[in-house]
């Protein structure tokens, strides 16, 4: 083994074949020193084509089949690993007929699994993702104030109103602070706000959709509410910053500047006119609005919105989904 090859730092990112979780093993393939494990579904699947094809996949970048909810394939992916970034999510295949059974006890277990493997294979940190899902629906936040780190989701408010994609990433991150004060297991989690971005591959995210919904005017009329916005190049970045960062610990919220729909069609409109719009604006009266103080005095900056949303499109065009 050469002696470049000793000073590799062995790190695992799983469902690495995702929107956030391709833009992270770019990253931190372009360092040159982290030797990177990604695991996958399915190694036969195209969906992965675009991370062999990563500059520097050909010597650091080894994909392996994981399924979060076999605890041995977890255990295998992260042995040897210093830090594991746990980024996928298990994806309930339709609309789910037993939320509780299919949304929730995946998200839950699959996380513990994977944090039961860290501390097995004593993973020096891992790096979560959440989301401001586990944040906003928190009926005893102060009406007005702006949403920290402090805020957490009403796990009942939630199971009532059955959001259950808010109430598997707040049980989610709750158990892995739960399991973390248990073992000793250094955890960080990261709670991104609406992602968007450019794409590595073809088939668009959820949120990604909202934009493009905007470009083909599917609808005359959209609320004029505000967007918490973020660019997954960001996302990443924070995620390797807070790996990185000594100092980093507990969540951190992970969010651009807030805009008003309005201003976002105003700029994509400057950029790309020739799009179909919607043409009127309702207002609304809840704004929700998210502070990333915490995570910009660790030293993360975002890039412009005009930048994000210029590259989205871009991208979307590249890849057939807008003519």
């Amino acid at each position: 083994m050469s002696m470049e090859a000793a000073a590799r730092k062995s790190v695992c990112v799983t469902g690495a074949g995702g929107f956030i979780a391709s833009w992270l093993v770019k990253l931190l393939l372009s360092k040159g020193h982290y030797a990177v494990r990604g695991t996958v579904r399915n190694l036969g699947d195209d969906k992965n084509a675009h991370l062999k094809a990563l500059e520097g996949a050909g010597e650091r970048l080894q994909l392996v089949r994981a399924d979060l909810l076999d605890y041995d394939s977890v255990a295998s992916a992260v042995a040897g690993c210093e830090g594991v970034f746990h980024v996928a999510i298990p994806v309930p295949s339709g609309r789910s007929t037993n939320p509780e059974a299919e949304v929730i006890a995946p998200a839950v277990t699959g996380t513990l699994n994977v944090l039961k493997a860290c501390y097995e294979a004593k993973v020096k940190r891992v790096v979560m993702v959440s989301s401001i899902a586990a944040v906003f629906n928190n009926p005893s936040w102060p009406k007005g104030k702006v949403f920290d780190e402090d805020s957490w989701s009403d796990v009942e408010l939630c199971r009532k109103s059955e959001d259950w994609y808010y109430l598997s990433k707040t049980l989610a991150e709750r158990e892995a602070f739960a399991y973390a004060a248990k073992t000793g297991l250094d955890i960080v989690t990261i709670c991104p706000s609406l992602v968007i971005g450019p794409l590595m591959q073809s088939t668009v995210n959820a949120s990604s959709k909202i934009l493009v919904n905007y470009l083909k005017g599917e609808h005359e009329t959209v609320e004029n509410k505000i967007r918490n916005l973020v660019d997954v190049r960001d996302v990443a970045d924070a995620l390797l910053l807070t790996y990185e960062n000594p100092e980093a610990s507990g969540r951190y919220i992970c969010s651009s500047l807030p805009i008003k729909v309005s201003d976002m069609i105003n700029i994509l409109k400057t950029l790309y006119p020739t799009f179909t719009y919607p043409k009127n604006f309702a207002e609304v009266e809840h704004n929700i609005i998210y502070s990333s103080e915490k995570l910009q005095k660790l030293g993360w900056t975002f890039r412009p919105v005009e930048k994000t949303l210029g590259d989205s499109v871009e991208s979307y065009r590249a890849s057939g989904i807008l003519n």
